[in-house]
């Protein structure tokens, strides 16, 4: 037969066991033939078939070979599990020097949630051998059985010899959750992932351990350590959140400023330090990498912001040619038109035209206070004080009076009024 006709047979036979068995009982199928068939089911996971084909295979032959691997499909289908612990007990009744035998029955025994003669097995086991195969086997008797300590005790010693890091995440999750050891747990992963080419389930784990110790400082260093491995966006955006959540602004631009100086992140931060002057060095290398023409009304901002002197007649004419440039250049953002609107009526360069410029801002956001407000501010400037005090007067009945230009204006209105 060849090989994609066996292959086509085992695919057509997936779920058919007993018919097949009953063909085997009927035709003259040889050893081979029955192994290569077994060992296909594997491949496949059939392994409800795989099963009947081992334990046929035990029943003819009596080698040992067959009977672990029924066992292990029984296992893996997880089924016939009372049958498989029977068959292997009477064949270790006659072996009982086979450790194999325990090492399979206290899976099995798990399996049917038999836990206390996988403890039995476990203590048997461990009388046997102490090699990191068996040390693992009877930990998860003693974790079922709650035994939490015994059970951590075990892994330790595989990790002592061999200091995988399945081991450490098995060992992590008990420390946590039933022996009350979290900062334990928290210095074991911190070590391996510093000597090691750790997983990104080491560092998912000590993120959960520092959110559940409320440790800030260590969930920015775990999210440091992550971005410099794979420099994802969201790291970075995580890093900075808790940076934002410590209130620790300068720790975020420290960071920025060493891993991402030319980020529009960065200059945002500069803004709320209110560091104007970085802010104007930075805006001009964002303007360079895209084009954009926000970036020239915003320099129009930060030159205003960072001027000593605002009412010095040069600045407010540098700052008023950046933003009629980025209006000719296409940018209508209503923030900014509020911007230039009212520089160009609280200056009282050209009051008309300001006005103009906050009533285009408040066609994109009609009920923008700030914008109101800037508008109230142009019809007093131009004496008109009944439209500036009802237009003054719902801003304040919004807003209240905490804002200092707010009430600036709404005494100068009143008094005007």
């Amino acid at each position: 037969m060849s090989w994609n006709r066996i292959v086509t047979a085992i695919i057509l036979s997936i779920g058919l066991s007993s018919t097949i068995l009953t063909a085997a009982q009927r035709m003259s199928i040889t050893e081979d033939e029955l192994i290569v068939r077994g060992l296909l089911y594997d491949e496949y996971r059939a392994y409800e078939n795989s099963y009947q084909v081992y334990k046929k295979l035990f029943d003819e032959t009596g080698a040992k070979v067959y009977l672990f691997k029924e066992v292990s499909s029984s296992l893996m289908a997880r089924k016939y599990i009372g049958e498989s612990i029977n068959r292997l007990k009477q064949w270790g009744s006659t072996h009982p020097d086979e450790i194999e035998v325990k090492r399979l029955l206290i899976p099995l025994y798990l399996t049917i949630r038999n836990v206390k003669e996988a403890k039995v097995e476990a203590e048997f086991l461990l009388e046997q051998s102490k090699e990191p195969i068996d040390l693992d086997l009877a930990s998860n008797s003693f974790l079922y059985a709650g035994e939490f300590k015994r059970a951590l005790k075990l892994l330790e010693k595989i990790y002592e010899t061999m200091p995988r890091e399945s081991v450490l995440l098995r060992m992590v999750e008990i420390m946590d959750d039933f022996t009350g050891e979290r900062k334990k747990a928290i210095q074991l992963l911190e070590t391996y992932r510093r000597m090691n080419i750790a997983s990104n389930d080491v560092y998912v784990k000590l993120l959960l351990l520092y959110q559940k110790e409320k440790n800030v400082d260590g969930i920015i260093d775990t999210y440091k350590a992550m971005y410099a491995l794979d420099n994802k966006e969201e790291y970075l955006a995580k890093i900075i959140d808790a940076y934002v959540y410590k209130r620790d602004m300068e720790g975020a631009i420290v960071f920025l400023e060493k891993n991402q100086p030319d980020s529009e992140l960065l200059y945002q931060l500069y803004k709320l330090k209110k560091d104007f002057s970085k802010a104007l060095t930075l805006v001009d290398t964002l303007y360079k990498k895209d084009k954009n023409a926000k970036w020239i009304a915003e320099k129009g901002v930060l030159i205003f912001e960072n001027a000593k002197n605002k009412n010095d007649k040069k600045m407010i004419d540098d700052v008023l040619s950046h933003f009629e440039k980025a209006v000719k250049l296409g940018n209508d953002d209503s923030i900014y038109l509020n911007y230039y609107g009212y520089t160009l009526i609280d200056k009282e360069v050209d009051i008309k035209k300001g006005m103009q410029i906050i009533k285009d801002a408040l066609v994109q956001q009609p009920n923008n206070t700030y914008y109101l407000d800037s508008l109230a501010w142009g019809y007093y400037k131009e004496r008109k004080c009944d439209k500036a005090y009802k237009l003054i007067k719902r801003v304040v009945d919004e807003e209240g009076l905490e804002e200092p230009e707010i009430i600036e204006h709404w005494q100068a209105i009143k008094q005007c009024k």
